[in-house]
């Protein structure tokens, strides 16, 4: 874009190294500002990156000198000036500042509220609007944005198509415990969608390969690092494929993701001080034990964990130790899994469902299985988790009108932002967490 006032190309940093030794026009903020006698630095930032200006007293108007001398952090400006090589700069190029235009100055007696000084996590979720300004935080949106896109071109580039689920619903797939309740019309009420699986076995029946991506809910009243009421979930489903169908789909969907943001975000990792070598195991075949194996590990590491149980956080963490990549858990006991899991033909108390774990105690990033598809079965099964037939008839229907085996599975991005981003937290891997005691911003 050129700005006809002026005749210069309005440029990003991202694309600075395309004008090198020209005149161009940033427009961006005020990320720092050192000052050194007559010579200022102030680090410009756009949203695509960080770039050093050198404004130099004896080669600049002297209002132009004082204006970037006065310029308050996050002040927003559009700065003129000729681009050149720099490889000690951030970014590698620099610009030899001539001119700046304040757009709006942030007032010294009303400062930009997150200074380098160190804020603590309650401060900085309060300002979480302004707290996304950050390096840190512009880094990792950018991985999860890359996780976004590789998740959809890898189903895409497999045959799948996107169908979109409904966000208000009329039943859960697994019970309402867990659901938030929302009036609907005329006294009626609705629920807000924990998954799209059992719209998306409707649309396999019609598509073959489809899924859907967009936010879920859990109304868990849950404080742990791994949880938060409101996230994104990609849930692939595909028809006529079995639990180890589907296990096969979830390595190659993890691997590829993971390789997309070796190869595209180095230097957001980098600026995490991620040990990339951690990632760089992430290759097929995964580990695959059988949910007794996995019990067996857990007791000789000290858990309290009795066959039976589902694994709590600390038990996905010791699970994981022993690997250097995702190990998948597979055939969990039928008690602890969701109504609609197909049995195992073999050992009928167990689900043919797996888990998938991720290294360096990240814990369950993947769940899915094989689905029931006889009739008689899911209205069993519907009888003894006490679920009302009404609002499962069209699910029914599914089974009564050319039923075939179908497996899936349901991905977490935020809980795959936090493990290749290295977060403590998954609060840090989408703009605007939900949490059980955070609803603002």
């Amino acid at each position: 874009m050129t700005d006809l006032k002026v005749g210069v190309p309005t440029v990003t940093i991202s694309h600075a190294a395309q004008f090198d030794g020209r005149t161009v026009a940033l427009c961006g903020w005020l990320y720092n500002l050192r000052k050194s006698g007559k010579i200022l630095f102030p680090i410009f930032r756009d949203g695509t990156g960080l770039m050093q200006g050198v404004v130099v007293k004896s080669t600049v108007q002297e209002e132009v000198f004082q204006r970037v001398k006065d310029l308050t952090q996050e002040s927003s400006l559009r700065a003129t000036g000729k681009i050149r090589a720099e490889p000690r700069a951030p970014g590698g190029y620099e610009m030899d500042v001539a001119d700046v235009e304040v757009l709006q100055r942030v007032p010294e007696e009303d400062p930009y509220p997150i200074t380098p000084k160190e804020h603590g996590i309650e401060f900085l979720m309060d300002h979480r609007h302004l707290w996304l300004r950050s390096s840190r935080q512009h880094a990792i949106l950018r991985v999860r944005h890359e996780v976004i896109r590789a998740v959809r071109d890898y189903l895409d580039g497999h045959g799948f198509t996107l169908v979109d689920t409904p966000i208000l619903t009329p039943a859960a797939c697994e019970g309402t415990t867990t659901l938030f309740e929302v009036p609907y019309f005329e006294d009626d009420k609705a629920y807000l969608a924990q998954s799209g699986q059992l719209y998306n076995e409707a649309t396999i029946m019609a598509f073959g390969k489809t899924y859907c991506f967009g936010p879920t809910f859990r109304a868990e009243r849950s404080k742990t690092r791994r949880h938060l009421t409101e996230f994104w979930m990609v849930e692939p489903e595909v028809a006529f494929a079995t639990l180890d169908d589907i296990m096969e789909l979830a390595e190659g969907f993890i691997c590829s993701i993971v390789r997309r943001v070796l190869a595209n975000r180095r230097q957001e990792l980098a600026t995490l001080e991620r040990d990339v070598s951690q990632l760089e195991k992430v290759e097929p075949p995964f580990p695959r034990i059988s949910y007794d194996v996995a019990v067996e590990r857990l007791q000789k590491k000290g858990s309290e964990i009795r066959w039976g149980g589902d694994f709590g956080g600390g038990d996905e963490t010791m699970i994981g130790e022993d690997f250097d990549r995702p190990v998948m858990v597979h055939r969990y006991p039928a008690q602890v899994k969701a109504f609609y899991m197909q049995p195992d033909p073999q050992r009928p108390e167990l689900a043919l469902g797996v888990d998938v774990l991720a290294p360096e105690g990240y814990g369950e990033i993947i769940g899915g299985g094989q689905r029931i598809h006889a009739l008689d079965l899911l209205l069993r099964r519907i009888e003894e988790h006490k679920l009302p037939r009404e609002a499962f008839e069209w699910y029914l229907d599914l089974r009564k009108y050319g039923a075939v085996p179908h497996s899936g599975f349901g991905m977490g991005i935020e809980r795959m932002v936090a493990w290749l981003c290295g977060l403590e937290h998954v609060r840090e891997t989408i703009a605007f967490p939900r949490m059980l005691y955070r609803l603002r911003p």
